[in-house]
């Protein structure tokens, strides 16, 4: 069973609309601490601010059910956007202290005035970690949709799985065993996402 988390911090209606597309239908939206303990895989997504998703977390108790699904359990767990942010230790956006799964900082975009900020809409990725099998038969011909104005800064180039071109390179997507991330919206990136997220369930 896969669990989306729903903590009030995004879109999980599009996230569980895409999952069923690949085929999986053992799929449950929830924060139930009760639920996500029978959990095979979650999913965390997010939009909106570091310290409010943090909070949210906090809110539901959800924060030690994490960790210990990530690091004890070593189940998979894909964070989207937000979520992916959260899987760090901290951001430049706010004052809490992250989930700390991947040695990851998020920082903000530091560009000239031709860039706007936040870098929105879609681009390529380039891969960095071909053996992950969350992007397994991807190439670098993948676009994604973005929406961020933060991005990780890795401690460990091996925790890099994509990056994307904005102003300079920056990590678009982190891996570390069963622990994912995407700093972009496979649910909204249509064939892409959808090969994505097939891997997801697939390959885990």
């Amino acid at each position: 069973m896969i669990v989306i988390l729903d903590y009030g911090m995004g879109n999980v209606g599009s996230i569980l609309n895409i999952l069923y597309k690949v085929g999986e239908k053992n799929v449950v939206v929830s924060h139930e601490l009760a639920v996500i303990q029978h959990a095979d895989k979650i999913i965390l997504p997010g939009v909106g601010s570091f310290d409010a998703g943090m909070h949210n977390l906090q809110k539901y108790n959800l924060v030690n059910i994490i960790q210990d699904f990530a690091r004890i359990e070593k189940k998979p767990i894909l964070g989207i956007c937000l979520g992916m942010q959260l899987l760090g230790r901290s951001s430049e956006e706010g004052t809490e202290p992250g989930l700390n799964l991947i040695p990851f900082d998020n920082i903000k975009f530091r560009l000239n005035a031709e860039y706007k900020v936040p870098h929105m809409g879609w681009d390529y990725v380039n891969l960095k970690n071909c053996e992950c099998p969350l992007v397994r038969d991807l190439d670098n011909n993948q676009r994604y949709y973005f929406v961020h104005s933060f991005h990780a800064k890795c401690d460990c180039e091996k925790n890099v799985l994509m990056t994307c071109e904005y102003g300079y390179e920056f990590t678009a997507a982190v891996a570390h065993d069963n622990i994912l991330g995407v700093q972009f919206h496979p649910e909204k990136s249509h064939q892409f996402g959808i090969k994505l997220f097939k891997n997801f369930v697939k390959e885990y």
